[in-house]
């Protein structure tokens, strides 16, 4: 069997020359890093449970219109994706506030927002991913209006979509990281979602409890983030409920103690 290929290994994820031109073999991996690589550890069966997330997701978007680089999963850890022209830009799309955007401007964690707020990160690890406006974005030229455009309303939609698909099951959905690529025809593009979505790149809180769970346990060192990863995918249906009933919520504390063998307080 021939040696595939490696184009480029990032922190969370390895792409490999894919079967036919103009694909690319995504793999995901169990590393996890935070505050700009600068925390970084394993969290076990996160490539797994990503690459099955990711996958829902983008199947699901792809019925609404929304065009993604998705293609099918091959296995526990890898997809077939779309090659494209990454756009160098991290898009974040806030509901409420979270994370960075506390410490800029002196919010309250929690605090919803007066309505959905996109910013824009100029992707450069480098330069620690450095946020930057539209006017940025056209004087460099790393997107045109058009395109701007397109990812504009296409991040609008993706989460309108998801807060709906989360809600559904409990979640709150906080904030989330998009991609986007150019997918290219000859001298012609066009801009479709690229990445992944994954409990990495977005915060989810449950409804009920508050409880995270997402990368934020790994970045506050809260513990229970491989139990938190696998209760989103659980309640999206991708894995069988196990000790938890369909309708219980989910509580991390107790969950450990059961782990452990020991029996959770009341």
């Amino acid at each position: 069997m021939a040696r595939r290929r490696q184009i480029y290994e990032g922190k969370a994820k390895i792409l490999y020359e894919g079967p036919e031109p103009g694909t690319i073999i995504q793999y995901f991996k169990d590393d996890a890093t935070a505050f700009n690589a600068e925390k970084k550890g394993t969290i076990n069966g996160k490539g797994v449970i990503n690459n099955r997330v990711s996958e829902y997701i983008f199947t699901r978007l792809s019925h609404i219109g929304v065009p993604t680089h998705f293609i099918r999963r091959l296995n526990m850890r890898e997809q077939l994706v779309r090659q494209v022209e990454i756009v160098p830009i991290e898009v974040v799309v806030r509901n409420i506030a979270a994370g960075s955007i506390c410490k800029r401007l002196g919010l309250e964690e929690g605090e919803p927002l007066p309505h959905t707020l996109i910013e824009y990160y100029y992707k450069d690890d480098a330069l620690g991913d450095p946020l930057i406006a539209e006017e940025h974005i056209a004087c460099f030229n790393w997107a045109s209006g058009e395109e701007m455009q397109d990812i504009s309303s296409m991040a609008i939609r993706v989460n309108d979509f998801l807060c709906g698909m989360f809600a559904a099951i409990d979640i709150r959905l906080v904030d989330f990281k998009l991609e986007f690529g150019r997918l290219w025809d000859g001298d012609f593009s066009r801009i479709i979602l690229a990445d992944e979505i994954s409990p990495d790149g977005c915060r989810l809180w449950d409804v009920n409890t508050g409880e995270k769970l997402d990368k934020d346990r790994f970045r506050r060192d809260l513990g229970g983030e491989e139990e938190a990863y696998r209760e989103i995918a659980r309640r999206l249906g991708l894995l069988q409920n196990e000790d938890n009933g369909a309708g219980e919520v989910f509580d991390l504390s107790a969950h450990r103690g059961r782990l452990r063998g020991s029996k959770p307080k009341k």
